[in-house]
C-alpha cells in the first residue's frame, strides 16, 4: 500500500488498572494475560517500506487489532477494516521488486507497487496457487491441482505445462498382458504344456492369413489401391496439422508437489510422495462437548510409524522425457547409523542388504541466469544433509557439501540457504560446532566460512543487491541477541542494534529501517523503530504494560554460570529471596520444548507465567533456579545433541549439579529441593523424582511425556532413533521404566484433550504407579485443556496445587 489511508487515532498510554500489585498470589498472576498488557505482535512492513504494521491491544478489548506507524511518525494509528481489505497478501516479487504475485481465494493476482494497481489474472472455480514469475518475467507460473501452468502477461495466453494423471488401480492395459507369451498362457490354461504351445501357433497362423488376404486384395483391385493411397495421404496431412500433446505422466496413487520450471523453460522438476496410509493414528477423546456426547479428535501417529517416502524427477520438455534425480551417488547413501553397532544382528542384516538410505530432496534451486541448479537433500534418519549440484540433462548429482552428525543434523539455521550470485550458493552449517554462514563455489566446489566463533547465526537474510548478509546472532553473550551485517564475501560483523536483551528485527524492504521487538528479562516486548545504521537511536513506539503490572518490582534474575560434572559451563537464571525461609527451600524450574533457550536477557514469551511464579516463590522464601540444560538451544552443536540416545541423562545431571551449587554457594537445604516444569520439563521432573529421589523431595510434572515410544515421530526419532531399532535408548529415557524409584511427593497435571503429549501417556504411568503400590502421588486432570493450557481457571488450579505441594513438603521442619 502507498499510504496509510484512513486511520483511527489511538492514544499511546498504558492501561490503567485500579489495583496496585503489592503481594503476588496465584490468583493474580494466572489471570488472563491481558492484565499484564498486550505486547505488539506480528510486526511487518508494508511493501513500499512506508508503514510498519503490528497487532496490538492497548485498550484491553476482546481481540487484538491492527495498528500502523511510519518511520517518521511513530504515533500508532488503528487500521480500518476497509483499508485492510485492500491489502495485497504476501507473495513473490519480480527481480526489481516492482511487481508482486499472490494468491487470494484460489485465484492469482498481480500487484504493481508504484501505482498500487491490482490485476486479477485468473477467475475460475478451480483453485490456483503458488504464483511466481518465469525466468525472463514475461509469464506467470502457477499450479492448478497437480499441474503447472503459464500465463503470458502481454497476451493473456494460458498454457498447461504438465499433465500428471492418477489412473485407477487396474485401469488400462497391463504391460504384462500385452506380451505374446502371457497371451498364450491365458488361452491354453496349461502354461508350459503342449496345449499352450499349440494355441500360440494358431494365433500366429491367423495373423499370417490376414496379411496374405490384404496383399491379395491390393494386387487384384484398383479401387483398393486408390483407397489405400488416400488413407496414407490423409494420415500424413493429419500429422502435419496435429498439435503436439503434453506428455502424460502417470503418477499412480502418489501425491505430486514442488512442481517448478527452470529459468530457461526447458526443465520441469517435481517430487512424488508415497503417503504412508497404513500408519495407525491415535484418537483423543473429548468429554466436554457441545453435543453432550464424547467425541474423538483424530490425532497423530507414534514414533516408528511408517513414514511417507519421496522421489524427485525431471521432465525435459525438449526431449519429451522423464527421469529420476539419481540418489545412488550421494556420498554415504549406504552408511549404517553408528548406533546400530550396539545391535549386532541388525548390523549384520543391514550390512548384508547394503541398501540406500531414504532421502528427501528440496529441489532444485536455480541460479538467476539458469546455468546451475542446486538441490538440498536430507536423509530420512536426519543424520546427513547434502548440498549437491544437479545436472538437469541426466538427473545426476555431484557433491558440494555434506553435513553429517551421528546424532542428528539441525541447529539454528539449518534451513537458511540460497544463491549469493550466479556461481556461489550460501548456507548455514554446524561443521565448526556452531551454526555459521558458508559460501560454496558451484563450479570448482571451494568453500568459505564467512562467520566464526562460539556463537550462533539464528536468522539470515541476503540484501536485495546481494552484497550484504543481515543476521541475528548471540555474539556478545549466549543470552543476548543483536542484528548484524557483513559483506557477502565475509568480514567482521557490524552490530546494528544496541539495546541489551532480546532484539527481534524486521527490516524494511528498502533496507533503510529496522522495526525491533525489544524485550528485557523483566520487561515484555515493545516495538521500537531505528535507522538501519550502526549506532542509530531506537525510538520506542508502544507502551503496553498496565500500571498494575508496573507497580510490582519484578526481579531481573541473576544470569549465572556454574560448572557441571563434565567441566562445561551451564547458564542459569537465579531468583534469590530477600528473606530466605528458615527451611532454606529451593525449587528448580525446567523449561520445556527440549530444544529451546530460556536463560536470556530477553523476556520469555513461552514462560512468562512461570517467570511470575518464580518471583512469587522467591517472595515466599524460596531460592529458584532456571537452567538451560544440555539439549537447550543457543549453545552450539555439542550442547544441542548432548541428550542423544539418553534423555534424562546429561540434561538431568545438569539439574543435579545445579542443586549442588545451590547447596554449596547459597546455603540451600539439600533435603528441601523441589522441581517443576511442563512438557519436556514435566518429563524431566518425572525422571528426577524416579531416578534422583535423594536430591528432589517434591515434583510438579505438567503435561509430561512418560514413555517416549508413545510420542510423535518427527521429534523423537531424531533423538532416540526408532524404538524397534534402538530399544535401549527408549528404556533408559522413559520415566515409566523407573517409576519404582519414587520416594518423594509427586503431583502430575495433564490436559485431557492434549493432542501433543496425549492424556493416554499420563494414564499409563498412573496405572504403573498403582501396580507398584505407590501412594505418594496425585493426578490432576483438566478436561478442556490441550497441551498449552488456555483457561485462566486451569492455570490457577494447577499452580495452586504445585505451590501447595512445595509449601507442605519443602518447608517441613
Amino acid at each position: 500500500m502507498k499510504a496509510l489511508f484512513t486511520f483511527l487515532l489511538i492514544p499511546i498510554c498504558s492501561i490503567a488498572f485500579a489495583q496496585k500489585l503489592e503481594t503476588l498470589t496465584i490468583e493474580k498472576i494466572m489471570r488472563d494475560p491481558k492484565w499484564i498488557g498486550v505486547a505488539p505482535s506480528n510486526i511487518r512492513w508494508s511493501d513500499d517500506s512506508k508503514n510498519v504494521y503490528f497487532n496490538w491491544n492497548p485498550n484491553n478489548t476482546d481481540r487484538d487489532e491492527l495498528f500502523a506507524i511510519t518511520p517518521t511518525n511513530t504515533k500508532p494509528v488503528k487500521v480500518s477494516i476497509a483499508d485492510q481489505r485492500s491489502f495485497a497478501p504476501a507473495g513473490g516479487w519480480n527481480k526489481k521488486h516492482t511487481l508482486k504475485l499472490y494468491e487470494k481465494n484460489g485465484d492469482i493476482f498481480l500487484f504493481e507497487l508504484k501505482t498500487g494497481k491490482i490485476q486479477q489474472l485468473t477467475s475460475t472455480t478451480e483453485r490456483e496457487g503458488n504464483p511466481i514469475f518465469n525466468g525472463d518475467e514475461t509469464k506467470v507460473l502457477f499450479t492448478r491441482g497437480d499441474n503447472l501452468y503459464s500465463f503470458k502477461l502481454n497476451s493473456g495466453e494460458l498454457v498447461q505445462l504438465t499433465n500428471f494423471t492418477h489412473p485407477a488401480a487396474g485401469a488400462g492395459t497391463s504391460p504384462v498382458a500385452a506380451t505374446p507369451q502371457f497371451a498364450g498362457r491365458r488361452g491354453g490354461g496349461g502354461g508350459q504344456g503342449a496345449a499352450g504351445g499349440a494355441r500360440t501357433s494358431q494365433v500366429q497362423t491367423g495373423n499370417e492369413q490376414e496379411r496374405w488376404l490384404k496383399s491379395q486384395q491390393l494386387e487384384l483391385f484398383d479401387i483398393i489401391k486408390v483407397k489405400d493411397k488416400d488413407r496414407k495421404l490423409d494420415s500424413i496431412e493429419q500429422k502435419q496439422f496435429e498439435q503436439k500433446k503434453i506428455k502424460e505422466i502417470s503418477v499412480g496413487d502418489q501425491s505430486v508437489f514442488g512442481v517448478a520450471l527452470s529459468p530457461d523453460g526447458r526443465y520441469i522438476s517435481y517430487s512424488l510422495a508415497k503417503i504412508a496410509t497404513d500408519a495407525k493414528r491415535t484418537n483423543v477423546p473429548n468429554y466436554v462437548t457441545a453435543s453432550g456426547f464424547t467425541e474423538d479428535i483424530p490425532n497423530r501417529t507414534k514414533v516408528g510409524a511408517t513414514q511417507t517416502t519421496y522421489e524427485s524427477y525431471i521432465f525435459d520438455t525438449q526431449r519429451d522425457s522423464v527421469y529420476k534425480i539419481a540418489t545412488t551417488a550421494i556420498p554415504g547413501i549406504k552408511d549404517i547409523p553408528d548406533y546400530i553397532k550396539d545391535y549386532p544382528k541388525e548390523l549384520a542384516l543391514r550390512t548384508r542388504l547394503n541398501a540406500d538410505r531414504k532421502v528427501t530432496i528440496r529441489a532444485p534451486y536455480w541460479s538467476e541466469d539458469g546455468k546451475y541448479a542446486v538441490v538440498v537433500i536430507g536423509a530420512q534418519d536426519n543424520k546427513d544433509r547434502w548440498i549437491m549440484k544437479l545436472d538437469p540433462t541426466t538427473g545426476n548429482l555431484s557433491p558440494l557439501d555434506r553435513e553429517h552428525n551421528d546424532a542428528w543434523v539441525g541447529g539454528a539455521g539449518s534451513f537458511n540457504f540460497g544463491w549469493a550470485d550466479n556461481t556461489h550458493f550460501y548456507y548455514e552449517s554446524e561443521a565448526s560446532g556452531y551454526a555459521h554462514i558458508y559460501l560454496v563455489d558451484v563450479i570448482d566446489g571451494t568453500k568459505k566460512q564467512l562467520t566464526n566463533g562460539k556463537w550462533e547465526v539464528q536468522t539470515l537474510q541476503l540484501s536485495a543487491d546481494k552484497k550484504t548478509f543481515y543476521f541475528t546472532a548471540n555474539i556478545e553473550h549466549p543470552g543476548i541477541t543483536h542484528f548484524y551485517h557483513i559483506p557477502v564475501t565475509g568480514g567482521e560483523p557490524v552490530k546494528l542494534t544496541g539495546m541489551k536483551g532480546g532484539n527481534v528485527v524486521a527490516m524494511s524492504p528498502d533496507e533503510k529501517w529496522l522495526a525491533v521487538n525489544y524485550s528485557y528479562a523483566n520487561k515484555p516486548g515493545e516495538l521500537y523503530i531505528q535507522a538501519n545504521k550502526p549506532g542509530a537511536t531506537a525510538t520506542q513506539v508502544t507502551n503496553s504494560l498496565t500500571e498494575e503490572f508496573k507497580s510490582y518490582s519484578w526481579r531481573d534474575p541473576q544470569l549465572i554460570t556454574f560448572k557441571n560434572r563434565d567441566g562445561n559451563d551451564v547458564y542459569a537464571h537465579l531468583f534469590l529471596p530477600a528473606k530466605p525461609d528458615p527451611a532454606k527451600p529451593a525449587v528448580v524450574f525446567v523449561h520445556g520444548a527440549g530444544y529451546l533457550q530460556n536463560v536470556t536477557y530477553g523476556w520469555s514469551d513461552h514462560y512468562f507465567r512461570e517467570y511470575m511464579f518464580n518471583n512469587m516463590l522467591a517472595d515466599n522464601g524460596y531460592t529458584v533456579l532456571d537452567i538451560d540444560y544440555s539439549g537447550s538451544a543457543g549453545y552450539g552443536r555439542d550442547w544441542r545433541t548432548a541428550i542423544y540416545r539418553h534423555m534424562g541423562g546429561k540434561d538431568l545431571t545438569d539439574q543435579v549439579d545445579g542443586v549442588k551449587m545451590l547447596v554449596d554457594k547459597y546455603g540451600v537445604n539439600p533435603k528441601h529441593v523441589g522441581m517443576y516444569g511442563g512438557s519436556y520439563g514435566g518429563f524431566m521432573t518425572l525422571m528426577a523424582m524416579f531416578t534422583q529421589p535423594d536430591v528432589f523431595a517434591a515434583g510438579g510434572a505438567i503435561r509430561s511425556v512418560t514413555d517416549w515410544a508413545h510420542y510423535n515421530h518427527g521429534y523423537t526419532d531424531n533423538i532416540l532413533n526408532e524404538p524397534f531399532y534402538d530399544e535401549k535408548a527408549y528404556r533408559i529415557s522413559s520415566p515409566i521404566y523407573f517409576a519404582d524409584g519414587l520416594k518423594g511427593n509427586l503431583l502430575m497435571l495433564h490436559g485431557m484433550i492434549d493432542q501433543n503429549v496425549n492424556y493416554q501417556d499420563i494414564i499409563r504411568l498412573t496405572q504403573k504407579l498403582i501396580e507398584l503400590h505407590k501412594d505418594n502421588w496425585e493426578l490432576a486432570s483438566y478436561p478442556v485443556e490441550d497441551h498449552g493450557f488456555v483457561q485462566p481457571s486451569s492455570w490457577t488450579d494447577e499452580y495452586k496445587r504445585i505451590y501447595k505441594l512445595f509449601e507442605q513438603t519443602l518447608k517441613a521442619k
